[in-house]
């Protein structure tokens, strides 16, 4: 899928920040992580050829948004207008991305958002059981017409059962992973078949991304290398795409 980065940087906010790997990419390249700025691609979307026509994505698509930052992050409000106004300019793009910020979605709104574009789905990220308990009661109340949810990376068991009985029909899919890196927390396989047994239960979608670098499953603790780690999940269990 391609990706824009209107911005990049992020301030880690909760453990599923500890090991997020923009930091150990920047680390490498000695970038501050923290510091949120503006990148070259920022206008990507709106970028013409000569006759009149979109540089970026010209047959329309699908795009996510912001893999090296947060899209509420407090220090991009100066640019989220903007960033909002090419998503609308560009409705032959589907727009995606996730956050750990729903309490900052109002900042910066369009006037005319309504119930949502519909062209722009937002994914709100719960790597454990008090994460998913502080974010969703207030992310699944949010006026979108396209939300999900991941627990990704996956810390511990996650019981999505109220919040997919309540909303189950807006919830566009559920998903979860593990962390990848040298340092990876473990994934239980066990967490993942819960949570897909719960999304069973009330027809919600449900993908498993990837293992993680470390995956417990059947007693044993599997070392899996990053370039396996899709393919691995998929073999785990047939998903329901």
């Amino acid at each position: 899928m391609p990706i824009w980065n209107p911005w990049h940087g992020c301030t880690k906010i909760s453990p599923g920040c500890a090991r997020c790997y923009m930091y150990r990419i920047d680390a490498r390249h000695g970038v501050d992580s923290t510091r949120v700025v503006k990148t070259a691609q920022f206008d990507l979307p709106e970028r013409r050829k000569k006759d009149g026509s979109y540089a970026w994505l010209p047959e329309g698509g699908s795009a996510g948004v912001c893999f090296t930052s947060d899209f509420f992050h407090p220090d991009a409000d100066v640019w989220r207008p903007e960033a909002w106004a090419m998503m609308r300019e560009r409705r032959d793009v589907f727009f995606s991305f996730l956050t750990k910020r729903p309490e900052r979605f109002f900042e910066g709104l369009p006037g005319d958002w309504g119930m949502g574009y519909p062209n722009v789905s937002v994914t709100c990220t719960c790597e454990n059981q008090k994460m998913a308990d502080e974010r969703l009661p207030l992310f699944l109340e949010l006026p979108l017409r396209h939300k999900g949810i991941i627990c990704e990376p996956m810390l511990g068991p996650v019981d999505l059962s109220p919040y997919l009985e309540k909303y189950g029909e807006d919830i566009d899919s559920v998903g979860c992973g593990g962390e990848s890196g040298p340092n990876a927390r473990t994934l239980h396989f066990d967490w993942v078949v819960a949570l897909k047994a719960r999304c069973d239960d009330f027809e919600v979608p449900f993908y498993f991304h990837q293992t993680g670098a470390r995956l417990f499953k059947d007693g044993r603790l599997y070392h899996i290398p990053r370039r396996l780690q899709h393919i691995q999940a998929k073999k785990a269990f047939v998903d329901l795409m």
